[in-house]
């Protein structure tokens, strides 16, 4: 199976059960790897004929803009959800990186995979 990916989108956001996590934005890492069938895209050179992965990064953009998840794992979920809205998109792979959130660790993170 192709993939596609978008790899260490650095974004901040309210995140974490801790009262302290609910008042200051903090750095997140993104990664994700969207499973597709890419060879229409590869021998048509059409975008429309892939996933536009500007349009996917731009809708994880906004939603992580406008939330304040506690979890990790809810944040995740929600950006596999935007992946598989894709019709091309057949299997998601989602990382999130919560840097800083353990001490003497470069960070805590979580990792799914959905169909």
């Amino acid at each position: 199976m192709d993939r596609i990916f978008i790899r260490k989108l650095a974004l901040r956001c309210i995140i974490g059960i801790y009262p302290e996590e609910r008042r200051e934005k903090q750095d997140i890492v993104i990664s994700m790897a969207m499973h597709c069938d890419l060879r229409k895209a590869g021998r048509s050179d059409d975008l429309n004929d892939t996933v536009d992965y500007k349009a996917v990064k731009k809708a994880i953009l906004k939603l992580v803009e406008e939330s304040a998840f506690q979890l990790i794992e809810s944040l995740a979920e929600n950006i596999a959800d935007i992946a598989l809205a894709n019709n091309k998109v057949q299997q998601v792979v989602v990382s999130i990186d919560k840097p800083g959130a353990l001490r003497f660790a470069k960070a805590s993170a979580v990792e799914i995979t959905r169909p």
